[in-house]
């Protein structure tokens, strides 16, 4: 076997790579022409149909730091992994029937400006500064990073903060000037190559390994489980129960730089069809990209680190020129996830911060306000990426994170769209206490000289609980607010029983709820043949 601390790119790899980079920003640039109103920029004009609208979630959501950490952590602790990929079907089904009616109806730019609808300024704001600091700080460094540890292997002279450097600017030039439509265009070609090479590298490792029933005989069952029990230390079941649905939320119908490409689409049609045909590519990543990771366990049984296991199975077994492609693959997830973290996190500083700071600036000011800001953005990113090596598991990093910071915010939306009685009080409650509780459980779980040990799972829904409780409770010393202000943005059983009779006009095939319950159906079987 080869060592990939001695990997290297032939000739030929590093043609087709390049070639891939210029391409892809020049693409990035050519549909990026003549496109400068804030429409156009931040939302791709809002005529984005349900194929773009799908490969483009796919192709934010996995980025380098999704390769890098899912096989990872099926080579650390099993396919159990998984389980926060599968989720995504049924989060998303959820999303279509109650959440995103309202969101494309509203005409709004940004998550956080919904809430403002729905609240007020307060809540806007800091569900927007803390979204911003997410993008950067953990979905962007954590792409950057998670790149860099590939090419890294093959350009070992290179300080690492140089290949994040080149991987930023890289993402960043077609971004600055191109906007959401030039990110879309080319994550809609990312996609398809980003699946082109999963298939590539997931063929080449089972046939290394002498196939499925080899691949089942000899891997240890508990590392094929998706349903583990209490004690595990990847997923347990109460924590697949109640922390990865919390988490899966927050990602994918609330965190802007995926909710953002829905809010680009055509109409609600389109937005509920993209988002379940995301829902649908998410499946195969089980296949993909985490039973790969699972026959590394055969392949290197002793490599030093799980971060290392893609980049081994990449170098170990492709062959010079395929090797290339499949590489170009894998920089197509980087690209596309920090375009996408930059142009949401620019959308949130210009439509929430300075758009209200100056009323009068017009579309053109806007759209230069978002390309400063992505400038800014990217070299803040390509600081902090390095730091990363500090925190051991690139997977275990992102996932913790999230479950201390962000459910205060699920709550709000949760509570927000059941609740006639939560209002701008009760928001305000719950982001204190969010961010006190947050605080406390993190010092008390992690930075403590003895740790409580909970499961950052099982941290998420604590606070959860925590803030709903609190949301309930503090709206209660405020007035309700007005039932006309808030019909738009509540979800009621009578508007679920209108829509019933609009979709009997549809083909049974473009009706979103069937296509909802199909989906389910289907992720339903795939995680009870893995149980």
């Amino acid at each position: 076997m080869q060592s990939p601390l001695s990997a290297s790119l032939s000739g030929l790899d590093l043609a087709i790579i390049a070639a891939y980079l210029l391409g892809v920003v020049a693409l990035g640039l050519a549909v990026s022409r003549r496109r400068s109103s804030t429409d156009d920029f931040f939302l791709a004009s809002r005529d984005s149909t349900w194929p773009v609208i799908g490969f483009a979630l796919l192709a934010s959501n996995i980025s380098s730091t999704t390769l890098v950490g899912l096989a990872g952590a099926a080579y650390a602790i099993g396919i159990s992994v998984y389980n926060y990929e599968w989720m995504a079907s049924v989060v998303l089904a959820f999303f279509c029937v109650f959440l995103l009616p309202f969101l494309l109806r509203s005409q709004v730019f940004t998550m956080p400006e919904y809430l403002e609808r729905r609240y007020d300024r307060r809540a806007r704001l800091c569900f927007s500064g803390l979204t911003i600091f997410l993008n950067v700080i953990v979905d962007t460094a954590g792409s950057l990073y998670g790149g860099a540890l590939l090419f890294k292997l093959a350009f070992p002279e290179l300080p690492l903060w140089q290949i994040v450097a080149v991987l930023a600017t890289s993402a960043g030039i077609y971004t600055v000037v191109g906007g959401l439509r030039a990110v879309m265009i080319t994550e809609t070609l990312q996609a398809v190559l980003l699946l082109a090479a999963s298939i590539v590298i997931s063929w080449y490792a089972f046939e290394r390994v002498g196939g499925w029933d080899s691949l089942m005989a000899q891997v240890d069952p508990a590392k094929l489980s998706l349903i583990r029990p209490m004690h595990d230390p990847g997923v347990p079941w109460h924590g697949l129960l109640l922390g990865v649905p919390l988490l899966g939320f927050y990602f994918w119908c609330t965190n802007q730089f995926m909710v953002q490409r829905i809010l680009s689409a055509r109409n609600l049609n389109h937005g509920r069809w993209g988002s379940l045909f995301a829902g649908l590519l998410k499946l195969p990543v089980l296949y993909l990209m985490v039973l790969p990771g699972t026959c590394a366990i055969l392949l290197y049984p002793q490599l030093s680190s799980p971060d290392l296991v893609y980049p081994t199975l990449l170098f170990d077994l492709l062959p010079t020129g395929l090797l290339g492609l499949v590489v170009a693959g894998f920089l197509a997830a980087i690209m596309s996830s920090i375009a996408s973290t930059f142009n949401s996190a620019a959308t949130l500083v210009t439509m929430d911060f300075i758009r209200p700071l100056r009323p009068t600036s017009t579309d053109t000011g806007l759209v230069r306000t978002g390309r400063i800001t992505t400038l800014v953005f990217m070299l803040v990113a390509v600081a902090w990426a390095p730091q990363i090596e500090r925190f051991g598991s690139l997977w275990q990093y992102l996932q913790a994170v999230l479950a201390y910071a962000v459910p205060p915010i699920v709550a709000l939306f949760i509570v927000g769209m059941f609740s006639r009685r939560a209002n701008a009080t009760g928001a305000l409650a719950t982001l204190l206490m969010g961010a006190a509780g947050g605080g406390v459980l993190f010092y008390l779980n992690v930075l403590a000289s003895q740790p409580l040990g909970l499961h950052f799972l099982l941290v998420a829904p604590i606070l959860f609980g925590l803030c709903s409780a609190t949301h309930l409770l503090a709206s209660r010393w405020a007035p309700a607010p007005s039932p006309t202000a808030l019909a738009p943005l509540l979800w009621t059983p009578a508007a679920f029983r209108a829509e019933t009779d609009e979709l009997r006009a549809l083909p049974l095939w473009q009706n979103y709820r069937v296509q909802a319950v199909l989906l389910l159906i289907l992720t339903a079987a795939i995680v009870w043949s893995f149980r």
